[in-house]
């Protein structure tokens, strides 16, 4: 399993109810499934990933995450996850407000725009960056909202939405001391895990 999926899951309870957003091929729902006995949904738009999720054994609903949850009741699922789709979504704030209403807890990842090289990259060649986390030219990428750490902590602040925890890691999903130590600098993959809920 990817580093970042295995934080990931640390934040996940055992036994819960989960909906994974974006779901792939299901690869992080099914180890959820195996390692700990969650019961759990995939939502997916493509119809080759919805495929291979089913013949992982991943129960996948077929969703436009552009269209939200409203589909779900209030508080019917423990904890929804999103790995690299929020930048993708037409509005992600809404979306966030949704995963909210119908998760306890959400868990989300995204490309950290605040990251140094892309910085350097804007202020040596003037261009939209390129990079690993950042594949795809500006007329051809799927990511519409692209924002830094600081800018999805004001978002969630704005939105009475608390922070559990927060990690950030490198191209490969890796954590170090650097990073640690200046993730907005440093970190090119954010993770967040969230909640409305008071203690």
């Amino acid at each position: 399993m990817r580093p970042d999926l295995a934080i990931i899951q640390d934040w996940v309870k055992p036994g819960s109810l989960v909906f994974d957003l974006g779901c792939g091929e299901g690869t992080l729902l099914r180890y959820l499934m195996d390692n700990k006995n969650v019961r759990g949904y995939g939502l997916e738009i493509n119809a080759d990933k919805i495929t291979a999720a089913v013949a992982n054994g991943v129960n996948v609903v077929e969703q436009d995450l552009n269209f939200g949850l409203r589909n779900y009741k209030d508080s019917s699922v423990d904890t929804i996850i999103m790995t690299q789709a929020l930048q993708a979504v037409e509005r992600p704030d809404e979306l966030l407000d949704e995963m909210l209403r119908v998760g306890d807890e959400a868990i989300v990842t995204f490309p950290n725009f605040g990251h140094w090289r892309t910085r350097w990259y804007l202020t040596a060649r003037g261009r939209m960056p390129m990079s690993e986390t950042l594949p795809h030219a500006w007329y051809n990428t799927p990511n519409i909202h692209l924002c830094t750490m600081t800018d999805f902590e004001e978002l969630c602040a704005s939105k009475n939405i608390r922070v559990l925890h927060k990690t950030v890691v490198d191209s490969e999903h890796h954590e170090n001391w650097a990073i640690r130590l200046w993730p907005t600098l440093l970190g090119e993959i954010a993770i967040y895990h969230l909640t409305r809920r008071t203690l």
